[in-house]
């Protein structure tokens, strides 16, 4: 049966070579899509890590970060961290394309950290929540396993440049548990009246925002949002750090949800942030998407 996320979308505007990337994306995916679960993420973990990610520039950017971060591993090292990062971003992809199977596979996961009995007191009051994660792991994991126990979360995202991609990858989002508004003004109006309403939603907090704030993160300052501290500050909002972390068997993950980020400035909630995700880095690091351009237009301390 054909997935709806991949329908047509010949209403929207691009570049021609958008639509070429689009059209090679979709067949990618319904390639992938006819194998069973497990062939079809190490599958795309293969073309991401061998094709998909050369090809974009993306092992290049990824080993460019590393050695500004890390200048003191050895080439060996970043070289088999950029393997795995482009991996995890592969698999990561097809795994949220395929969010039925991904479900049911977190179905029986538990959720641990200390945050549960935060998130329950939530709930019970009405109190809106915010989580908060990175682009590291499976960041939909969590959202999977805390919808199959009840709950119900949104999400504010950032949409792509090819608007082609974004349309069927933004429909992924939507399906999986509440609704999800495109990062600005319409979107986050629906996004905050979402949350005044008690709701819950998620926020990634690791791209780079020209209209941030300098945080160090893994020894350099990035410009860092704080739209997260910012709304739960100003709706009363239960702030809490989430994790999806990728298991040996590529397949599995551990979903984390961390204490509480006490409420404070908003710079400081978010420098709290950031440290609890330069915690999970430093220990897989492989698993963060290094591809990003995450310290763009700040100079080294």
């Amino acid at each position: 049966m054909p997935d709806p996320s991949l329908s047509p979308t010949s209403a929207l505007q691009g570049s021609t070579a958008d639509r070429i990337v689009d059209l090679a994306l979709r067949g990618a995916i319904r390639a992938a899509m006819a194998l069973p679960y497990p062939r079809r993420v190490a599958f795309f973990g293969g073309v991401a890590r061998r094709v998909a990610g050369p090809l974009a520039g993306y092992r290049r950017r990824a080993l460019a970060n590393l050695a500004m971060i890390h200048p003191d591993w050895p080439e060996a090292r970043r070289q088999a961290v950029a393997e795995e990062v482009l991996d995890n971003f592969g698999r990561t992809l097809i795994e949220n394309y395929s969010w039925r199977e991904l479900g049911a596979r977190l179905a029986d996961t538990p959720v641990t950290g200390g945050g549960l009995p935060h998130l329950e007191e939530a709930r019970a009051g009405g109190r809106p929540v915010i989580f908060v994660t990175g682009h590291f792991g499976n960041h939909e994991a969590p959202r999977h396993a805390l919808t199959k126990a009840g709950h119900r979360i949104g999400g504010l995202y950032r949409e792509m440049g090819n608007e082609f991609v974004n349309a069927h990858y933004a429909a992924t989002m939507a399906e999986v548990s509440g609704p999800v508004f495109a990062k600005g003004r319409r979107g986050t109006l629906g996004f905050v009246r979402h949350l005044a309403g008690g709701g819950m939603a998620t926020i990634l907090f690791d791209l780079h925002d020209r209209a941030g704030v300098p945080i160090p993160f893994l020894g350099r300052p990035a410009l860092t949002a704080t739209t997260a501290a910012d709304l739960a500050l100003r709706y009363d909002a239960l702030l809490l750090p989430y994790w999806g972390i990728r298991q040996a068997d590529g397949l599995s993950f551990d979903v984390v949800l961390e204490e509480p980020i006490p409420h404070g400035t908003p710079v400081a909630m978010m420098e709290d942030a950031t440290r609890r995700l330069e915690a999970q880095v430093r220990a897989c690091p492989g698993q963060w998407f290094w591809v990003h351009r995450r310290w763009k237009g700040t100079p080294p301390q």
